[in-house]
């Protein structure tokens, strides 16, 4: 019988005090706050997003944004919570008007390279075509031709996933994404002694 569920904050991995006033790829501009990421970081699971979206409202109160929200009841589903998960992002803050896309996410891109070394996770989830395009390093790839299997991606087992807002956004998708999970769930079961 599943237990009722409530999404919540999950704790906030600090980003490096070297970094919290990095500008290389201009999003510091937009006002918004670089997120480093959340969950566990010595989990074996890296879950991958394109931006942090919002934790707080314009008046500062915390909240779980949907995107959260429908990761977290995912992950919940198939035996999943935030022991298990580290989740970052492409970009460490939210972009919140127009930038140039391709090039932010390069720059960005060296953030997650040294999470990927200091953290060594041994799962890499990515969920939308954002994240899957950026860590694949390959514009013409996309979750629906990825999705089902895992890849070998610069040494890590990946597979891929719709973005959460995808679910929320066209909810017949959810049975697909729910595959994913499982499928995810199933490889990280395997790997536990």
């Amino acid at each position: 019988m599943m237990t009722h569920f409530c999404p919540s904050l999950w704790e906030e991995d600090p980003t490096p005090c070297s970094l919290q006033t990095c500008g290389d790829c201009g999003l510091d501009q937009h006002g918004s706050r670089m997120i480093w990421g959340e969950g566990n970081p010595g989990a074996q699971i890296m879950v991958l997003l394109d931006n942090p979206g919002e934790r707080e409202t314009k008046e500062g109160q915390s909240y779980v944004c949907g995107t959260r929200q429908t990761l977290q009841e995912a992950a919940h589903e198939v035996g999943l919570g935030e022991k298990d998960l580290y989740i970052t992002y492409i970009l460490k803050r939210r972009p919140k008007r127009a930038y140039d896309k391709e090039k932010t996410r390069q720059i960005c891109m060296q953030h997650l390279k040294q999470q990927l070394q200091d953290y060594q996770p041994t799962l890499i989830f990515c969920l939308g075509n954002v994240a899957v395009q950026a860590f694949f390093e390959r514009s013409d790839v996309d979750v629906k031709g990825l999705r089902g299997k895992f890849y070998d991606i610069h040494g890590y087992k990946t597979t891929v996933a719709y973005h959460p807002l995808a679910i929320k956004r066209r909810p017949n998708l959810r049975t697909l994404f729910m595959e994913d999970w499982q499928l995810l769930a199933q490889q990280y079961g395997s790997l536990l002694p």
